[in-house]
């Protein structure tokens, strides 16, 4: 019964996430919602199911096309689209690619009847046996170079070229490899509901193995754990963010102080907010900047579960002016991106952009920073953030600013880490997954003297 309803979830989310074009996380919660499914394993497993399909969604249409020719995957219904991707990602891609282990295809197969009923499942009979056998390599026989590689590491061909001509070809190739799986997870510890030392000894003690992250100072790779972290005490008491070390050194390039007045924007989930209060040790003033009735619940939720009591929000798009009226020593931007730089965790978003993407996300951003620009006090420091490694996002849209803003200009980051921007903007900082097992990251700190 757990099974059956792992797979029913399975499908039913991938048909959401593709139906409405929205992240695994957020089609899976509203399928377990709707289904009214509460038992972890069973949500853990969909969601592996779901996440590694969607992961392979161009190598998985382009065989399954193959196969099932003159008809391709997209001919399909829904739900007959979707099981087709997991029945093959779970059957040629999740065990040893050498053994075909028919007991278990036959069994997924009559799931699937089950769920999505025998008369819609009959018409792709046919191809089970197919899709369990031929050489997935046939598929891409016909392929240009760039669909081969745009196959091989699971990414759109449009951005494959784009990282040609960001990159040179063996650093866009190592690049598109390094990003098609998450960076390891990392885990922040919160100094503010107590030490460090104390932290890390009831982590240890619950079983967990950390590697401290140079040269960051709270920041901790998890090597090992022996439960889901939400599940732990400490993760409920708020001794614990989960938190990519980029997004921790975006924070600690702002260095806010106790006793400052910062302004966090676009602050929604709560990870910025959270480490700044911790830095500024719940001293001063931070003014959380968002619009989103979703994210700022979870904001709400996390800022009370950190501890941090020094915050306010402010409901409002960044777009334009600040519905109040301050001047902030640290303002902190990190604005909607198109999620480059995070490929390897939020598969699911490589798949909902176009070339397109990158101008309109990139216009959005530059009507937030101009408008942030006003609330950065004499003496303030701006700190821009995004998960992209796109040039018009970020390198581009900063020697804009400092053209339009000639009152702000680029300040060294410390501590030091990942590399320098591109285009001769070597203050700025950009991180990549292959080479800083992170995310892909850019930061700018840029000072109004």
């Amino acid at each position: 019964m757990l099974l059956r309803d792992a797979w029913e979830l399975a499908i039913k989310t991938l048909s959401l996430v593709e139906l409405q074009k929205v992240s695994e996380r957020l089609a899976l919660a509203k399928t377990t919602r709707k289904l009214g499914i509460d038992n972890a394993g069973t949500i853990r497993y969909a969601y592996g199911l779901v996440v590694e399909t969607v992961r392979r969604r161009n190598m998985i249409a382009e065989f399954v096309s193959s196969v099932t020719a003159p008809k391709k995957l997209g001919d399909f219904r829904l739900y007959i689209s979707a099981f087709l991707q997991l029945y093959v990602y779970h059957t040629r891609f999740a065990g040893d690619l050498a053994t075909v282990n028919l007991r278990e295809a036959e069994h997924v197969c009559s799931l699937a009847r089950a769920i999505i009923g025998w008369q819609t499942f009959r018409p792709v009979e046919r191809y089970m046996g197919f899709l369990l056998t031929r050489q997935i390599k046939h598929s891409q026989e016909k392929s240009s170079d760039d669909e081969k590689i745009a196959l091989e590491t699971f990414h759109p061909v449009w951005f494959v070229k784009y990282c040609f001509k960001l990159f040179n070809r063996h650093e866009a190739i190592a690049f598109l490899k390094g990003s098609i799986y998450p960076p390891s997870m990392c885990i922040r510890l919160n100094t503010l509901q107590s030490s460090q030392k104390d932290i890390l000894e009831e982590l240890i003690a619950q079983g967990m193995k950390l590697e401290k992250i140079e040269p960051l100072r709270h920041a901790f790779k998890l090597c090992q754990t022996n439960m889901p972290l939400r599940e732990l005490e400490s993760f409920k008491k708020g001794l614990l963010f989960v938190q990519d070390k980029a997004s921790c050194y975006a924070v600690e390039a702002a260095n806010p102080a106790p006793g400052q007045t910062v302004l966090d924007v676009c602050a929604a989930p709560g990870s910025k907010t959270t480490y700044i209060g911790q830095l500024m040790q719940n001293r001063g003033k931070i003014y959380a900047l968002d619009y989103s009735k979703r994210r700022l619940e979870t904001w709400k939720q996390e800022v009370h579960r950190m501890g941090v009591n020094i915050s306010e929000l402010v409901v409002g798009d960044a777009r334009g002016p600040c519905p109040i009226n301050i001047e902030a020593e640290v303002v902190m931007l990190d604005p909607p991106c198109t999620s480059t730089g995070v490929f390897g965790r939020q598969p699911s978003a490589k798949w909902r952009l176009a070339p397109k993407s990158i101008e309109i996300m990139s216009g959005l951003q530059w009507q937030m920073i101009n408008s942030v620009a006003e609330n950065v006090k004499k003496g303030g420091v701006l700190v821009y953030s995004t998960c992209s490694v796109t040039l018009e996002e970020n390198e581009m849209l900063i020697e804009r600013f400092l053209k339009w803003h000639p009152e702000f200009q680029l300040a060294d980051i410390t501590p030091k880490l990942g590399l320098p921007g591109l285009r001769g903007l070597e203050k700025c900082r950009r991180l990549y997954p292959h080479l800083h097992d992170s995310n892909g990251f850019f930061v700018a700190k840029m000072v109004k003297p």
